[in-house]
């Protein structure tokens, strides 16, 4: 199980968000995506802690509190969505071989 953590600094570094969820138990990872051609924060990032007492914990007492001069905000990672190109005009719906 992960933690979503978002509108965080664009400053805030892994070691940072992890030193801030330890307080409420033991963090096995933590991620912040860097933008490709900035390399700066993409102003999000993610936690896994030991047990889910742990997260509900750091959820409920993080979320909206104020860091960095912002008001984060912290819930229950949602499993990412694959992307589908077949549906909703994708290369799929294209009829190539149409003549005009």
């Amino acid at each position: 199980m992960s933690i979503y953590v978002g509108n965080l600094s664009y400053q805030v570094t892994e070691e940072e968000l992890k030193k801030v969820f330890e307080e409420y138990g033991q963090v096995n990872r933590t991620q912040v995506p860097v933008d490709r051609q900035t390399g700066r924060s993409r102003g999000f990032g993610f936690v896994e802690m030991e047990t889910e007492t742990e997260e509900a914990n750091a959820i409920e007492q993080l979320d909206g509190a104020e860091w960095m001069g912002r008001d984060i905000k912290v819930n229950k990672a949602r499993p990412r969505q694959e992307k589908s190109y077949s549906s909703g005009g994708g290369w799929g719906s294209r009829n190539h071989n149409r003549r005009y």
